[in-house]
C-alpha cells in the first residue's frame, strides 16, 4: 500500500478506535494537526508536501496510530533513513556470531531468521520441537500460516495467524519493493482461510515480543506446552531476529538425547 492508501485506511481505523460509525473526516485530521484541510487533502492525494518529524508526530496522534503503525509511517516517509545496516565486510562475521549465540542455548528452543522469516539457524531443542526447521528453505511465516501441522500444533491458531499476517503487512508496508516478501504473501494468500483473515483490515504489527503460545507437541509431551517468545534485534543486522521460546515453569522436561543437528 502506498502512503495515500495507508492514510485513508488509518482514517477508517481511527473511526473504529474512536467508536465512530465511519472514518474520521479529512477536515478533522487537519484541525487536530493544526494544518489546513487543503494541505491534508494534498498529502492524502499523494502530492509532494514537506513532512517534518513534528508534522509526522501530529499526524500520528490525529490518526490514533499505535507504535507499529507509526514505524510504518516513518519508514515510508523517510524511505528507511536512519536504519543502520551492516557493512558487507562484517556481515558474515556478525551473522556467524549470532548463530553461535542461538545454537549454544540448551534450556529452550531458539532460532534466527532474516527479514523474510527464512530460518538462518536454530538450536537442538528447536529442531527437536519443530523438525520442519531442518528442511531446505524453511520459512517461519509460510509454515505457521499454511502448513496443516502448524494449525494442529499452535493452539488458538486463527488468533496467532491474524498477528502473523499483521507482521507480514508491516514488513510489506515498510519495504514495498521487497519482491521476496511479495512472493511469500502470494503463496500464503492461496490459502482460503489466510485470504479471509488478510482481508479483514489494515492492522500492522512490527514484532511479536512477549506473546504466549499454547502448543500441542505430542512427540515432546502429552501435556500442553506454554511458551513466551522473546525477540532480540541485533544491532547493525537490519531485519535479523533472534527468537527465544521460553517455557513456563510447568513446561515438561525435554528428551535427554535429542537427534543431533547439522
Amino acid at each position: 500500500m502506498e502512503l495515500p492508501q495507508l492514510l485513508r485506511a488509518w482514517r477508517v481505523e481511527a473511526g473504529v478506535k474512536l467508536r465512530r460509525e465511519k472514518a474520521i473526516p479529512q477536515k478533522e485530521v487537519a484541525e487536530l494537526m493544526g494544518v489546513s484541510e487543503r494541505w491534508y487533502r494534498s498529502l492524502e492525494s499523494g502530492d509532494s508536501v514537506s513532512l517534518s518529524s513534528d508534522i509526522l508526530g501530529r499526524l500520528s496522534e490525529a490518526l490514533v496510530l499505535g507504535p507499529d503503525e507509526r514505524m510504518v509511517l516513518y519508514s515510508r516517509v523517510l524511505d528507511g533513513a536512519g536504519v543502520a545496516l551492516a557493512d558487507d565486510e562484517y556481515a558474515a562475521e556478525d551473522q556467524f556470531a549470532l548463530l553461535r549465540i542461538v545454537t549454544s542455548q540448551t534450556g529452550f528452543p531458539a532460532y534466527l531468521t532474516d527479514g523474510g522469516w527464512n530460518i538462518l539457524g536454530y538450536n537442538t531443542l528447536m529442531a527437536t520441537w519443530f523438525p520442519w526447521v531442518c528442511e531446505p528453505g524453511a520459512n517461519l511465516m509460510r509454515w505457521a500460516l499454511i502448513d496443516q501441522e502448524a494449525r494442529e500444533q499452535i493452539l488458538d491458531w486463527r488468533q496467532h495467524a491474524e498477528i502473523y499476517l499483521s507482521m507480514l503487512r508491516f514488513a510489506l508496508a515498510a519495504g514495498p519493493d521487497n519482491t521476496s516478501l511479495a512472493d511469500l504473501l502470494e503463496q500464503i494468500l492461496q490459502d482460503p482461510e489466510c485470504r479471509r483473515l488478510w482481508s479483514q483490515g489494515p492492522k500492522v504489527i512490527a514484532f511479536r515480543q512477549g506473546h504466549r503460545y499454547r502448543l500441542s507437541l505430542p512427540h515432546i509431551s502429552p501435556e500442553q506446552i506454554i511458551v513466551t517468545s522473546q525477540v532480540l534485534l541485533p544491532a547493525y543486522q537490519h531485519g535479523t531476529r533472534c527468537v527465544m521460546l521460553l517455557p513456563s515453569a510447568a513446561a515438561p522436561p525435554q528428551p535427554c538425547s535429542p537427534a543431533p543437528v547439522e
